[in-house]
């Protein structure tokens, strides 16, 4: 089983996805289409992988107090490239790129970010040893 994709709320739309656009360009993702809320999906390689969307009950958008979405890079400098993109681009920093654990050689080294709403984001890079 793996995930088949993710979405954040957003109470910002235009805003929002203007960063998303931006921000999964540097992973390769593209607009596939626009959702009926008036938010995106976004994809890669024909498979849809990440939306922002105003919720579906039509209440404000809120953070998901714990949850968290990964978003997987192909090197660890793509992740200080892709983090320092995102803060350029008005997220707020929870978290500096470095190896995470216990390992200073270890396999995940990641960075954290929240995006215009506060939802909480990881860019990631895992190293097969």
């Amino acid at each position: 089983m793996s995930v088949g994709y993710a979405t954040v709320g957003s109470n910002r739309l235009p805003e929002a996805k203007a960063f998303y656009a931006a921000l999964l360009a540097d992973l390769g993702m593209t607009h596939f289409f626009d959702h009926p809320s008036g938010g995106a999906i976004y994809g890669k390689d024909g498979d849809l992988q990440f939306g922002v969307l105003g919720p579906f009950d039509g209440k404000p958008a809120t953070v998901g107090n714990g949850t968290m979405i990964s978003l997987k890079a192909p090197s660890p400098a793509a992740v200080a490239s892709i983090h320092a993109h995102a803060l350029a681009l008005g997220a707020t920093d929870e978290g500096a790129p470095g190896v995470r654990g216990p390992d200073p050689g270890g396999p995940f080294y990641g960075a954290y970010f929240r995006d215009l709403d506060g939802n909480k984001l990881c860019v990631f890079h895992w190293r097969k040893l």
